[in-house]
């Protein structure tokens, strides 16, 4: 649904961002919805873990499983299909016995690799900082015997 606001000075309608302020503003309220998905699959820890993974080139399917640990296939499968959906990977089958099946970055993809491989890294570098303070609230909440 199209949100408006009365342009007082044009006495005309104007399109209102999903938001007053912030990084949302500028994004049209109607596209906001999809814009919501696209940032769930991409910054779901497989995907990014995916995208980090292929940017060193094609790899087959247990190649991957290999280079992303705690995996399941079914996951693995699925993911790969999401991301192959939404053009950031692409799937390329050799007529080869036995069949051979490889996953590379499209451009789409590749654009998002910078920023998933700071994600990834910050992940990795402040993870015994985060984990302290998960320690410290869950001990917070335990003695006060209460949730928040």
């Amino acid at each position: 649904m199209e949100q408006t606001r009365e342009a007082a000075a044009a006495g005309g309608t104007q399109t209102v961002g999903a938001a007053a302020i912030g990084p949302c503003a500028a994004i049209p309220a109607e596209h906001m919805a999809f814009i919501r998905e696209v940032l769930d699959r991409v910054g779901d820890k497989w995907s990014l873990l995916l995208i980090a993974v292929l940017e060193s080139g094609p790899l087959r399917y247990t190649d991957l499983q290999r280079q992303v640990p705690g995996i399941s296939q079914r996951m693995l499968t699925l993911t790969l299909r999401q991301l192959q959906q939404d053009g950031l990977i692409s799937r390329t089958a050799y007529a080869e016995v036995p069949p051979r099946v490889e996953y590379a970055l499209t451009p789409l993809g590749r654009g998002l690799h910078e920023i998933v491989t700071s994600l990834v890294g910050w992940a990795a570098a402040h993870h015994d900082e985060i984990r302290e303070h998960r320690a410290r609230a869950a001990a917070g909440q335990s003695s006060t015997g209460a949730g928040a």
